[in-house]
């Protein structure tokens, strides 16, 4: 059957009588091919899950979600921090919206060599870009980088050996200027007991133990280590910071968490 599209009742843009305004309406947790700027390549393809929102006034019944993909399609050959604001201000403008949200999740792939061998290996980071726009634009990179660290304590306290755990540092970072995701991750793991590799032959092994048995920090180190780090790159004007060691001895993970200071 064919249809007019001017015949067809857009009932998203109705009346609604309950004059509650909504904060945020629109799209969550689609899976979308995207292209990223890579420092080492220029470009890397990733799939990221993406979530997009407008504030909506009392007065209307609903929002136009298909706008929302509309605007990924036009942008997804392309999607780092020098086109998010556009993103955000074609979000504001298609959708007659006074406020626009959108969040990038995606796995961010940067290979790597392990330290004696040099055999290289793909290693997998979690990050993103989350930003809003109402009369401004307010955006943060994020990423999230897995770590070693080895016990202070338990290096002290036993006749041989130390407990060791894998963690996570994630990092949310406003900036003033271009900021590399890869210059982040290095400072990131610069601070742990060591480096996480996807690959690891026998003499890298032992390398690897043997130096994060040398450099061991409790997470509240690894915290104090990252804000020392951030602080020193001068396209950044605020960040947070925390990590989270999950614990080989213990049931529970260890925590510390800091906000840049002014």
């Amino acid at each position: 059957m064919n249809h007019e599209y001017g015949s067809l009742a857009d009932v998203q843009s109705m009346a609604d009588d309950r004059r509650i305004s909504l904060n945020r309406v629109g799209i969550k947790n689609i899976r979308y091919p995207i292209t990223v700027l890579d420092k080492a390549k220029g470009r890397q393809q990733t799939v990221a899950s993406i979530n997009m929102y407008v504030n909506l006034p009392h007065q209307f019944k609903g929002t136009h979600m298909s706008r929302f993909v509309e605007i990924l399609n036009e942008y997804r050959q392309e999607i780092n921090v020098r086109t998010f604001e556009m993103i955000l201000s074609a979000m504001k403008e298609r959708l007659d919206a006074q406020e626009a949200h959108l969040e990038i999740d995606f796995p961010y792939f940067i290979e790597k060599s392990a330290p004696v061998t040099g055999t290289k290996g793909l290693m997998e980071y979690g990050c993103g870009l989350h930003g809003s726009m109402t009369d401004h634009l307010d955006m943060m990179l994020i990423a999230r980088v897995p770590v070693t660290t080895v016990c202070p304590c338990s290096r002290e306290i036993s006749s041989y050996g130390a407990h060791n755990q894998r963690g996570e540092v994630r990092v949310w970072v406003r900036f003033d200027r271009f900021i590399w995701l890869e210059d982040v991750i290095q400072i990131v793991e610069e601070c742990g007991s060591s480096e996480v590799y996807s690959v690891l032959k026998r003499p890298d092994e032992k390398f690897v133990t043997e130096y994060a048995y040398d450099h061991p920090m409790f997470v509240e180190d690894l915290v104090r280590g990252v804000y020392q780090g951030l602080k020193k790159l001068p396209e950044i004007t605020w960040f947070a910071v925390e990590a989270e060691n999950f614990e080989s001895i213990h049931n529970h993970s260890a925590y510390a968490y800091a906000v840049m200071q002014e």
